[in-house]
């Protein structure tokens, strides 16, 4: 799983309406290549539909965000539009979600494969030398034949991370990976992610574990409301926060 050289991602203005309710106000910041960036805050202040605005996987209405060198811009029809496509920009980032979505009727290892195989054209021998590596990387060379129904939590959110991985993004966008697991299995799962950042990957991770953000995270970036309000190392933003509505939040969850 060695990444290649991390990608700068970045936001220019993006504003998200779902109907007549406003999800993403004219959120602006930049990621540089190989940075890893945490977005915190309560739920319901847009951090997941911000990763899905940068993956090309929900259009919005105002702004830009640029993936590498691809542009997606705002557009108030069915899908995003400008000099790239969702597609381009899931070349170059990856993304894993909370629910693991792996392929039920598939085992560890055929889900990992599935990718390079139909969208990478990929020949399935080399799409399984592949996958198996992958599966190695992150401690289930073992278990390759087994079925998602065979796997605990946190092994299927492994192979997520792994299926994830096998297009070769220079970068990845985590939505809650730990929320559904139990600490152990937690620790499992954000061990793998910790690895990853010494491969060099730039990482957009939305989480309430605040103890690994400040750990793992070069930067944090607090949503409310659909806005930013605060941003900074990490460190300095989860120990002393400046923003009334951040030391809130953090006041509540560490509480």
């Amino acid at each position: 799983m060695t990444a290649s050289s991390g990608l700068a991602i970045t936001i220019d203005r993006v504003t998200k309406r779902y109907a007549d309710r406003l999800v993403l106000d004219d959120i602006s910041f930049a990621i540089t290549p190989g940075e890893t960036v945490a977005l915190i805050g309560p739920s319901g202040g847009g951090k997941s539909t911000l990763l899905r605005c940068i993956n090309g996987l929900v259009p919005f209405e105002e702004g830009a965000v640029r993936v590498g060198e691809h542009t997606v811009a705002a557009t108030n029809g069915s899908r995003p539009s400008g000099n790239a496509n969702g597609a381009d920009v899931r070349r170059l980032v990856g993304m894993v979600f909370q629910d693991f979505r792996l392929f039920p009727h598939l085992t560890a290892l055929e889900n990992v494969m599935e990718a390079p195989r139909r969208v990478g054209q990929v020949a399935n021998g080399d799409a399984a030398q592949l996958a198996q590596r992958l599966l190695e990387r992150v401690g289930l060379g073992d278990r390759g034949d087994a079925y998602p129904r065979q796997l605990s939590g946190g092994q299927q959110q492994r192979v997520a991370i792994a299926r994830a991985m096998a297009m070769q993004p220079r970068g990845l966008l985590c939505d809650e990976i730990t929320s559904a697991l139990d600490p152990e299995l937690k620790h499992e799962v954000l061990e793998v992610i910790e690895e990853l950042k010494q491969d060099g990957l730039t990482l957009v991770l939305v989480t309430h574990e605040i103890g690994f953000a400040r750990r793992a995270a070069d930067r944090v970036v607090v949503l409310a409301g659909g806005k930013l309000i605060e941003e900074g190392p990490s460190a300095q933003v989860i120990d002393n926060p400046q923003v009334p509505r951040t030391q809130q939040f953090l006041s509540r969850l560490l509480a």
